[in-house]
């Protein structure tokens, strides 16, 4: 097996050809940008521009009827994924910091895609189990310690030929670090997680290095 140097983002001038070679960013989503990093801590999180448009890529080429988002923070990932959504579909987003709701719910009413989520606000560990539906998608974009317990808790409300998102799953090249601090709980759980996905046979998996690494799940 042979492995050739990415040598995407981390080279400017490439970075400047796929933006240049891409579909632009909306005027709501730059303003949802910018406004998350003039507002929020810890800014960082929030989905970017390409990895948005990854999401709404996917999401149009399985026009899903029901999505699961775990981490919602900003809502920009939301936005993104709503856009594939089909007639009638909706969103469950799942965030965990009660702080980030007004501001949520008001990129959504900018976005006109109220009337297509449900925006829950609490532990996904805790609201996971009281979901009764089946999706079509699901986005995994939270706790990163948490990861292979988010699987745990919807693989079986994935539809047989369902896919699963899962980001940051390079972890700024820490899965391939020598040593790890016994402290660093968030590169062991994306370690955790990718080797678990890697051995379950209920599923097929893609590991791109878009950004940070977006692993692609597909329910068998």
């Amino acid at each position: 097996m042979s492995y050739k140097k990415n040598i995407g983002l981390e080279n400017s001038e490439i970075q400047k050809y796929i933006f240049d070679h891409s579909k632009p960013e909306d005027q709501i989503l730059y303003n949802l940008h910018r406004q998350t990093h003039l507002k929020l801590y810890h800014p960082r999180r929030s989905t970017e521009h390409l990895n948005g448009l990854f999401l709404e890529m996917i999401s149009k080429m399985i026009r899903p009827a029901s999505i699961l988002e775990i981490g919602t923070f900003s809502g920009y990932g939301t936005i993104c994924l709503a856009k594939g959504l089909n007639e009638g579909g909706t969103i469950q987003s799942i965030e965990i910091n009660d702080e980030l709701e007004d501001f949520i719910l008001t990129n959504f009413e900018k976005a006109d895609i109220t009337d297509r989520v449900v925006l829950h606000i609490g532990d996904a560990l805790k609201i996971l189990p009281e979901l009764n539906e089946t999706f079509d998608l699901v986005f995994i974009d939270a706790e990163k310690d948490q990861y292979a317990k988010y699987f745990d808790l919807v693989i079986d409300k994935v539809r047989p030929g369902g896919f699963i998102l899962a980001d940051n799953v390079l972890w700024s090249g820490k899965v391939v670090e020598a040593y790890l601090p016994d402290n660093d709980h968030f590169t062991r759980g994306i370690l955790e997680f990718n080797r678990k996905i890697q051995d379950d046979l209920r599923v097929e998996n893609l590991l791109l290095p878009v950004y940070d690494g977006i692993m692609i799940i597909r329910k068998l």
